[in-house]
């Protein structure tokens, strides 16, 4: 801190300090003090607020003392907002007492209140139940005029603070005494007012009540009887009993927020309504500023007006909102509204049916419109009703998938494919993160149909898409005898029910979602709570009948349905070791648990959704609205806890079945009992069990074994301008951000000048393709930002065969290819150049007619309507990369090139002892070579064809860093691994010595699937990717890389087990080192290590020299009958490889004169593969056996035997000891120096 601004600070702290009231009012005097904080804040420093709220008692005068004492005696804390409203409230009370005392005083003078205890001290409450002070220091005038009795001169006053006659509590001689305590047979409660039958509606501010008091019972919100001690006593002394207790509103004009007066105190014998303002402030987070004209209530955040009113008659009145038939109280507890929003707002015709189901549902249609609901469900007119084409269930089953979704879901999922039953209408949905899963989804259907109903679907009908259409589809249909009927092109009518019932869920989603203002990110949770909820309301379709009563044979019930959206508390107990902990925390309810009988809760804080049975729900409120106060809302509510809820039972599969959950049975204390439900074996009469979706919100992985509760993945939404490295996902994104605007304009550039389409009329006939921008950051070997990178891209998935496309293969180097040729340049100490190609796709001629619309941001202003006819291969189009590669390498045809018979995405150029290297993948390239000169004219040439970027020397291809060391070249991809772990969530996880261990080997039938597979598909896919330079985890990758169909707990721990050695080793990379360039292998095999099936693994790895270039780890395909006939296998498949190389480096001008020798362990192996031995244990491997037999007579290959203790391939077939494994690592690959990661 400079020292002029840290002498500032000192001057400011010593006003603060030394800062009095003085002849200032209470609102000056607060202003001068915020005033000194604010300015001390500016100036870099701060002050806690007990040291605010000790200055401010400080300045106070004399006359204040008993309010200063009631604060510094207070057991419980008191914020700054609480403290400016007593002290206004203080200050006016105190000018009418003065104004009282010198008889200065309305026509209806007015009582003081108090509430006194036997407990209490002077100014303080000692009670503390709703951490308020003693009323005692606050006085307040009524309105109405006192009784004769009270007027008269003949009657004595009587002390609040003694009880006793004769004298006022400003005169008790006990007023400074905070020890006294009075003696007084119950304890009681302030009041404002005497009886008075003419009692008003209006609400009264009262500074000196303690609790919210009313006379009338409609105000309340579940009233119940009040049974405790205390009283109301009156300014004569006068005591009223109080009956009722409950909850109240006071809503706000022109606002959906409310004002909730929380333990509201029914006193018939009252004359008013009175609000206590101390409650009032602290139970909705409100300031409350008071003037000679009125009053004006803040919202304690923002500090915007929310209610301004005015004094009358030395009252500060608030006016009864009008309202039709009910007061400003009132809340119906089973209300038309409230059954409306649980049951996921059906149409009134729907209620009306129910109406003799839930005995509770008070229907009223006078006013049936929510916005809510006309906002989700506008639509066209519908079409003609058809008739029922079924007499039975699962006679005709319909079905279609709908997505993608505009957002995706939190727990990753883009459509959902729903199966409806025709007589019944009952509708079955499964979530889906591609169309690719929809057969599987239709197989677990028929599996549960089978399963529960002892039946099969008759019919099936869908439309005619390629989801449906497989030959994979049709050959299951044909095998369960299930007719298919698509409908004709373009005509969905024909599948109408499935079509209908997409809008009638898709109208509660949109309903479920902006009643409560949820994000859309949970439309996954809101379609399986409106299948729920489908499932079990009446249907004009079948007569009014219910689809689950028709189903199931039974009367779904009702009475454990709850508002979606709505606050909820979810008992935490389980989860709580420590006995302080709060027992529930405030969270946002998501619909049923299917797994479970309990109720999905979503904690925002924590980003954790918990499976509750014990759930306390508040209705009315609803956490993602802007409005609601969570931490004071929980009055507007219908309050309901809800019993322990009888457990699926564990044989019943939950790996197959839909999103349909059972009805969850419940009670609240209210009944004292509740039916409970029948554990029903999967019979025709039991409903199906559907599992829950996987949830992913802040932590991808499940790292404690709590059952149902569960940590959700993060959601990156961070801002692009957060970091440099964040990426928008789309164009709306993009445009905001210069950067991106720029890359944008380069590549539409780019277009135009390719001369990449012309603009024509849309045709009537032929596919019209979408497009879409995608970006990238561009990263320097070292991390840095290099340049963003924006790319138009053709959506290819709707291209049809024969239609606008034909072939597509194209070839792409093989990374052995890439090692080998690195080897090579290292050994002739050439330079390997890397080239780039810009917008290399476009330079591809397109032969086929394919339309697509403009991009988004480049509509043409003239002809919006106007589509693109494409003559160059665009990003995206399926035959786009074939394209490319046929243009690049018919160009270097005729340059010279020609085709590596080994390898066809490497050409070779040899003439006249010049000899070049041409390596391609797409648009990376690589070239070496002997001759710089023919070099630079190979260049120029392509330059005149192509936009053609020489990067120089080879540093950053495919994603793998190529490092220059002093011995040669170092391949890692550390960046890679560090993305892996922080997709991960595992970025700062602790290390592990090993990537696998032997443990996980044994199957573990009880493990429970995964909650995200896609998760682990997803980490799986890139382990694999890393292991390109990494052979140390090729073994542990290929073992997860195994269970991607269906993982389970059990390998998501192999997987967080590998993600920690990765972890502990980021500087570990693949070197490429000179020596003598001869090949050998390495094999090995693992004879029926995979518990489950009984298969052997085969691993080898093979050396040109000192450089690994290539390594395999397999589990074989059929089961070997011994150890020899798994380690003849392995050499069969090391042999294949082998000779592949030997063709590679032979074309590289690396011929291997001596045939490749071969290490094996196995003698039995070594034996049999040496001599012609034939016998009954072996004839069945007599294929392996002629080709090896073939390549050790040719002299190509050479085996071997070597100890196993020297096998380096055992690290590829097995988990192995910390020592055992280091060893071998330590023989493939090396640590990466720690200078090459600077900046990294």
């Amino acid at each position: 801190m400079q020292p002029n601004i840290r002498s500032r600070v000192i001057q400011l702290k010593n006003e603060l300090h030394n800062i009095k009231m003085n002849n200032s009012n209470m609102q000056q005097y607060l202003i001068q003090i915020k005033n000194l904080v604010d300015n001390i804040a500016a100036s870099g420093s701060r002050i806690d607020t007990e040291d605010i709220i000790i200055y401010i008692l400080n300045g106070l005068p004399s006359s204040y003392n008993s309010f200063k004492t009631s604060i510094r005696t207070s057991l419980n804390p008191i914020d700054l907002d609480t403290l400016y409203s007593l002290l206004c409230s203080e200050e006016i009370a105190m000018q009418r007492e003065h104004k009282k005392e010198t008889g200065v005083n309305s026509d209806n003078p007015a009582f003081y209140t108090s509430r006194t205890n036997s407990n209490r001290g002077n100014g303080v409450n000692r009670n503390f139940k709703n951490k308020k002070f003693d009323n005692r220091s606050n006085s307040y005038y009524a309105t109405q005029p006192q009784p004769q009795q009270s007027a008269s001169k003949t009657d004595r006053p009587t002390c609040q603070i003694c009880v006793k006659s004769d004298h006022i509590a400003l005169n008790c001689w006990h007023r400074n005494n905070p020890k006294y305590a009075p003696t007084i047979p119950l304890p009681q409660r302030a009041l404002l007012s005497q009886h008075n039958p003419a009692s008003t509606k209006d609400w009264i501010l009262d500074s000196g009540a303690s609790s919210h008091l009313t006379p009338d019972l409609s105000n309340l919100n579940q009233g119940t009887s009040y049974h405790g001690p205390e009283t109301i006593s009156t300014a004569s002394g006068t005591t009223l009993p109080i009956q009722h207790s409950g909850q109240g509103i006071l809503p706000l004009p022109d606002s959906a927020r409310k004002l909730y007066l929380r333990n509201l105190l029914h006193v018939p014998a009252l004359t008013h309504n009175l609000i206590s303002i101390s409650k009032l402030t602290k139970d909705n987070k409100v300031s409350i500023s008071f003037d000679e004209h009125g009053f004006v209530i803040k919202d304690g955040q923002d500090h915007r007006p929310l209610l301004l009113g005015h004094l009358h008659n030395g009252l500060y009145r608030v006016q009864n909102p009008v309202s039709d038939n009910t007061t400003a109280l009132l809340a119906r507890q089973q209300s038309t509204r409230l059954w409306h929003a649980r049951l996921g707002h059906p149409h009134v015709g729907v209620l009306t049916q129910l109406r003799h189901l839930i005995p509770s549902l008070d229907l009223d249609t006078t006013k049936f419109h929510y916005n809510s609901c006309s906002m989700a469900k506008c639509h066209k007119l519908p079409f003609n009703k058809r008739s029922n084409d079924s007499s039975c269930a699962f006679q005709l089953i319909h079905s279609d998938v709908w997505g993608p979704a505009p957002t995706q879901s939190h727990n990753g999922f883009n459509y959902y494919v729903i199966f409806i039953d025709d007589f019944s209408k009952f509708t079955w949905l499964y979530l889906m993160h591609s169309k690719g899963e929809t057969f599987s989804k239709f197989s677990h259907f028929c599996a549960l149909v089978k399963n529960i109903f002892n039946t099969t679907p008759k019919v099936f009908r869908s439309d005619g898409g390629g989801e449906f259409c497989s030959n994979q589809f049709k050959s299951f249909l044909s095998s369960h005898g299930i007719l298919h009927q698509t409908t004709c092109p373009h005509t969905p009518e024909q599948n109408g029910l499935a079509e209908r019932k997409h809008r009638h869920i898709l109208e509660l989603t949109r309903s479920l979602l902006l009643d409560a203002n949820l994000p859309k990110q949970f439309w996954s949770e809101a379609v399986a709570t409106a299948i729920y909820l489908i499932n079990r309301l009446p249907s004009p379709s079948i007569s009014n009948k219910i689809p689950y009563q028709i189903i199931h044979g039974r009367t779904p019930t009702y009475d454990h349905l709850r508002t979606f959206g709505c606050l909820c508390y979810p008992w935490l107990r389980p989860y709580n070791t420590d006995k302080l902990s709060p027992r529930s925390q405030p969270c946002v309810f998501l619909g049923y648990s299917s797994q479970q009988k309990g109720y999905k809760c979503f904690n925002s804080s924590t980003n954790k959704i918990l499976i509750s049975h014990h759930v306390m729900f508040q209705e009315h409120i609803f956490p993602y609205m802007p409005t609601t106060d969570v931490s004071s809302s929980s009055l507007d509510s219908q309050t309901t806890y809800i019993s322990p809820l009888l457990t699926t039972p564990a044989s019943i599969s939950h790996t197959s079945a839909p999103i349909i959950p059972r009805t969850c049975q419940s009670h609240t204390p209210v009944t004292g009992h509740a039916p409970v439900p029948d554990l029903l074996p999967p019979s025709a009469t039991a409903e199906p069990l559907s599992p829950d979706p996987p949830y992913a919100l802040s932590h991808p992985m499940q790292t404690r074994a709590k059952s149902g509760i569960y940590k959700p993945k993060i959601i990156y939404g961070l801002s692009v301008t957060t970091s440099p490295l964040s990426t928008p996902t789309s164009y709306t994104q993009a445009s905001k951000i210069p950067h991106w605007q720029s890359a944008m304009q380069e590549e539409f550039s780019a277009l135009q000048r390719q001369g990449t389409w012309t603009l024509v009329p849309p045709p009537r006939q032929e596919p019209i393709l979408g497009c879409k921008w995608t970006f990238k950051t561009k990263l320097l070997p070292n991390g840095q930002i290099d340049r963003y990178k924006a790319r138009l891209i053709a959506q290819g998935f709707n291209q049809t065969l024969g239609v606008n496309y034909k072939e597509t293969f194209s070839p792409v180097a093989k990374m052995p290819t890439i090692r080998a040729l690195l080897t090579l340049a290292l050994h002739r100490k050439w330079n390997i150049m890397q080239l780039d190609v810009s917008n290399a796709f476009l330079h591809g001629d397109l032969t086929d007619t394919v339309y697509m619309r403009q991009p988004a941001g480049f509509i043409d202003k003239t002809n919006p309507h106007y589509v693109c006819r494409l003559h160059k291969s665009l990003y995206g189009l399926k035959q786009a990369p074939r394209q490319w590669f046929h243009k690049l390498t018919t160009l270097l045809q005729q340059f010279g090139f020609k085709f590596s018979r080994s390898d066809p995405s490497l050409l070779i150029f040899n003439r006249n002892n010049i000899h070049l290297y041409f390596l391609i993948y797409v648009d990376d390239i690589l070239l070496t070579g002997n001759d710089t000169s023919i070099i630079q004219s190979l260049l120029h040439f392509l330059r005149s064809h192509f936009a053609l970027k020489q990067l120089g020397n080879v540093s950053l291809f495919l994603g793998i860093q190529i490092l220059k060391t002093s011995s040669g070249y170092m391949l890692h991809q550390r960046h890679y691994a560090l993305k892996i772990l922080q997709d991960a969530g595992l970025h700062d996880c602790s290390s592990a010595p090993t990537p696998i261990t032997s443990s996980t080997s044994q199957p573990d039938p009880t493990a429970k699937p995964f909650d995200d597979p896609h998760l682990y598909r997803k980490i799986a896919g890139s382990l694999q990717y890393l292991s390109i330079t990494r052979p140390d985890i090729a073994f542990a990758a290929n073992r997860i890389c195994q269970h991607m169909h269906a993982p389970t707990a059990r390998h998501f721990q192999m997987l967080k087990r590998l993600l920690r050695y990765i972890k502990g080793s980021l500087n570990l990379g693949l070197p490429i080192s000179p020596g003598n360039l001869t090949l050998r292998t390495y094999v090995d095999a693992d004879w029926a290590s995979d518990c489950t099936d009984r298969k052997s693994v085969s691993g080898f790895c093979t050396y040109l020299g000192s450089t690994l270039i290539s390594w395999s780890v397999k589990k074989q395909a059929t089961i070997a009958k011994s150890s020899t006939e798994a380690e003849y296998r392995s050499l069969s498949a090391a042999a294949s490889d082998v000779i592949w190389l030997r063709r590679l480096v032979d074309e590289l001008l690396l011929p291997q004169d001596a045939p490749t020798t071969i290490y094996c362990d196995n003698t039995s192996a070594i034996a049999l593969a040496r001599n012609p031995v034939f016998h009954a244990r072996t004839k069945h491997i007599e294929l392996d056996y002629h080709f090896l037999r073939q390549h050790i007579d040719n002299r190509t290959i050479h085996l071997e035997h070597i100890s196993s203790i020297d096998q380096i391939a055992d690290i590829f077939t097995k988990p192995l000891p910390i020592t055992r494994f280091q060893s071998l690592r330590d023989k493939l690959i090396l640590p990466v120096p720690s200078a090459q990661f600077a900046g990294g």
